[in-house]
């Protein structure tokens, strides 16, 4: 029988919301100083180091009890997780706040859609007509940042200047950090069930973090020559939406079914929105909106489906 927790888990899941809906704010942020991949390093790098007290004194033995596959799982999980985070913040730098968090929680959609081929689930109705609804939203949402909507319709620029825009970039980065993202998940399915909590995201994310930094050495940019307002951004990134973000959904998991859990994750895109346009003067227009809109609806129906499954 489970024990009741001390802190209400609906009230720990807002929490979890608050903290990683400030991720790309913060990510922003960290940019004025530093490269994108730098700023995913560092994120993830002090993030594996803010664990490893905790490692040390207590989860040794279970990461040397590892098995080749458990690890070899673990170290895959990582690389995904790496490249979610670089092609994601590097998103920032091209679009705008809402349509970066907007298009990579299409994570959801994108396990359903590889469910099937990675562990064997089939997908229902509801799932597909989610899916549809939510990639509807996302060409939506793409458009939004380089179109405009007036008395005379859509109005689009040509085809060859839509494709080279900055904004419709930045779209595929956050979309191409939802499926990496969503790899990473398919894997953490299979892992969590033998691995504890803090030794599963210890390997991800020092595998994340190691792929990040070299990442960041090949492509020429340094690690150390950033201000000290750099750092302090670089660390709120790591404590905030990283370690008590997730963390604290992780936690929530043990009271809350995953489906509904899943549903709520659907706050951040809302949460981010409402920061950027406080902190940043980012006002999502109209069409950005709908599109949102539709992306959060296809997803909410996909989540039910699975969680009455």
């Amino acid at each position: 029988m489970q024990h009741r927790p001390i802190v209400p888990p609906l009230m720990a899941l807002t929490f979890g919301i608050l903290a990683v809906s400030t991720g790309s704010i913060l990510a922003r942020y960290a940019q004025g100083y530093a490269p994108s991949l730098v700023v995913a390093a560092y994120r993830l790098g002090l993030a594996t180091l803010m664990l490893l007290p905790l490692v040390l004194w207590k989860y040794r033995p279970e990461l040397r009890s590892l098995g080749r596959r458990e690890l070899g799982l673990g170290l895959l999980s990582g690389f995904f997780l790496s490249i979610h985070f670089a092609t994601w913040i590097t998103s920032l730098e091209y679009t705008t706040v809402a349509s970066s968090v907007v298009l990579v929680t299409t994570t959801p959609l994108w396990v359903a859609l590889l469910s099937p081929l990675v562990l064997k689930e089939a997908i229902n109705r509801p799932v597909r007509v989610g899916m549809f609804l939510a990639l509807a939203g996302g060409v939506v949402v793409g458009l939004s940042d380089t179109c405009a909507l007036g008395r005379n319709g859509l109005q689009c620029p040509p085809l060859d200047e839509f494709l080279q825009g900055e904004a419709f970039l930045g779209d595929l980065l956050a979309l191409a950090g939802a499926i990496m993202a969503a790899c990473y998940i398919l894997i953490g399915r299979r892992l969590r069930e033998k691995v504890s909590l803090i030794s599963y995201i210890f390997v991800v994310y020092g595998m994340a973090a190691a792929v990040l930094v070299a990442t960041v050495l090949l492509s020429g940019h340094k690690l150390l020559v950033y201000p000290s307002e750099a750092y302090i951004w670089f660390v709120l990134l790591a404590l905030v939406p990283q370690l008590i973000g997730h963390s604290t959904f992780n936690w929530v998991l043990r009271y809350i079914s995953a489906a509904y859990v899943s549903i709520s994750l659907l706050g951040e895109p809302v949460g981010a929105t409402i920061l950027a346009y406080l902190l940043l003067g980012e006002t999502p227009v109209a069409l950005k909106i709908f599109g949102a809109i539709l992306i959060l609806i296809g997803i909410y129906l996909a989540s039910r489906s699975e969680g009455r499954g």
